[in-house]
């Protein structure tokens, strides 16, 4: 993400739940689909490539891993399109990839975020947007959606948002007749800092020229807040939308919102830097960011309402109601599980991936005495059922 303008900044209090928006199961039971494991693994791998700065190796590297990942998920190069442009003396590529909708295959909810970085590896930003696209796009592959998707994954973006404006000017607006846009959701710097609880998310708020978007996409934003409330465990606030990659959609006059996270923020001491890595981040608040993710694009394109099974739903609702504690700990971590839970198992590793521990034999109560202080995620698995939660010891 370039440089966010702190002097721009307003605050929203509170946020209530419009009656015309309701929870729904089928939502709910997708959204617990992502993976913290793919996350992580998406993260380091993400990592790994590099500093992403457009027009270079690492970023064509970036592009292909991209385009492995949707290959790997059962999207096929009919699915593909490599936007190809050059701009300010930097050439790079964008990659969207289409899921068709059943009623308005010609109407497109947009996902979107960038993958270049500049000065740094860029895992929070935006490795950590890139990898709840590519969860996204994971879950709802085969969902019957009446609008169209696009997952789209832009280059550029921290040269002056290069990618997304040749994007709109040459795609969007070259298209005959015109791409019809339903909604634009943005996914930049979601990764949250390891040092902080992580528990509220910005949602971007258009309060920009011109202005004739900016009633429709008020309830843009008011419908993202809810699905944040609605399917993740996360608190809402509101910022302004400004400085990433919806921005030259929103000045072509598209409907835009999209999120941010709420703690390092304007003050992310990591971002642009060589140090903006996995272990200063919080996989655990990507994952929360990403529940809402998956419930805000199946709302916006109209997912399938069909359910999954009774009992999918009653083990994601005793995952749901586990508990690591005291958190931050210190000698012993206690455990809180469904009382008709009898088998479990629990797991630990650090934030660069090491395995620590592991225990098996169901006890409510982990010796951590021997652990260094620090940042840990820990991972409870129930029936082949997963959910991980960020752990401090002091």
């Amino acid at each position: 993400m370039i440089k966010r303008t702190i002097f721009s900044f307003i605050l929203i209090a509170s946020v209530q739940i419009s009656k015309a928006q309701t929870f729904i199961q089928a939502y709910q039971d997708r959204a617990n689909q992502i993976s913290q494991t793919n996350i992580n693994t998406y993260l380091q791998e993400f990592e790994a490539l590099g500093v992403k700065r457009t027009g270079t190796t690492q970023n064509t590297n970036a592009f292909n891993w991209l385009k492995t990942k949707y290959t790997a998920l059962g999207y096929t190069t009919a699915d593909f399109f490599e936007h190809s442009w050059t701009a300010s003396g930097y050439s790079s590529k964008n990659l969207i990839v289409t899921k068709t909708g059943t009623l308005y295959p010609n109407k497109f909810v947009i996902v979107c975020g960038h993958f270049d970085s500049i000065n740094g590896p860029g895992t929070n930003d935006n490795g950590s947007g890139t990898s709840i696209i590519l969860e996204l796009a994971r879950i709802l592959k085969d969902i019957p959606t009446e609008y169209s998707i696009k997952f789209i994954h832009f280059s550029g973006e921290e040269q002056g948002l290069l990618g997304s404006s040749r994007y709109v000017s040459q795609v969007v607006n070259g298209t005959n007749p015109k791409m019809d846009i339903k909604v634009v959701v943005n996914l930049d710097q979601v990764g949250g800092l390891a040092s902080k609880a992580n528990t509220k998310l910005y949602h971007d708020k258009d309060q920009s020229n011109p202005s004739s978007n900016n009633a429709a996409a008020a309830t843009a934003v008011q419908e993202l807040a809810n699905c944040t409330l609605l399917y993740s465990p996360l608190a809402v606030d509101f910022d302004p939308a400004e400085s990433t990659d919806y921005v030259p959609f929103q000045q072509n006059g598209e409907i835009i919102t999209g999120y941010w996270e709420y703690e390092g923020g304007y003050n992310n001491p990591y971002v642009h830097t060589a140090n903006d890595l996995l272990i200063n981040m919080d996989p655990v608040y990507v994952l929360n960011v990403g529940k809402s993710a998956v419930g805000s694009i199946q709302h916006f394109a109209v997912a399938s309402t069909t359910t999954l099974a009774a009992e999918d739903s009653s083990i994601s609702k005793k995952l749901e109601s586990v508990k690591f504690y005291p958190n931050p700990a210190k000698n012993i971590l206690n455990l809180k599980i469904d009382n008709s839970v009898k088998n479990f198992t629990f797991e630990m590793i650090d934030m660069n991936g090491n395995h620590i521990l592991t225990s098996k034999d169901n006890s409510h109560q982990i010796n951590i005495s021997q652990l260094k202080p620090g940042v840990y995620l820990g991972t409870m698995t129930i029936e082949n059922n997963k959910i991980t939660k960020k752990i401090i010891i002091e």
